[in-house]
């Protein structure tokens, strides 16, 4: 699913859009780290950064990395001892947010 916003972006600015998304694959092929690798540290930075629509992207691109929740919910965990109890609470509750969506959710 991709957001209303980020679609409006590409509508009126897709040249830059593009410029965007081709250093972000750039990124990845980078290094050495398999694509639910890259999703995991993607999530973990979006929740230390406070973001929550990136952290509900990212934990959307994780599971279709083969991610499961509880491997989302120890992401967030992770987090507590860095960036607080309070914080990775947050950040919690937006991992549950995508989990609680997912339909079929056998975790």
């Amino acid at each position: 699913m991709i957001p209303k916003r980020y679609q409006r972006m590409h509508d009126r600015y897709p040249e830059f859009m593009q410029a965007y998304e081709a250093m972000g694959h750039a990124a990845r092929r980078a290094g050495p780290l398999s694509d639910r690798e890259v999703a995991l540290v993607k999530l973990a930075i979006s929740l230390g950064a406070g973001l929550e629509g990136a952290a509900h992207s990212h934990c959307r691109k994780a599971r279709e990395a083969g991610c499961t929740a509880d491997d989302l919910r120890h992401v967030a965990m992770l987090s507590a001892p860095t960036i607080g109890f309070p914080t990775m609470m947050r950040g919690l509750s937006w991992v549950e947010d995508v989990v609680n969506k997912t339909e079929g959710d056998a975790d």
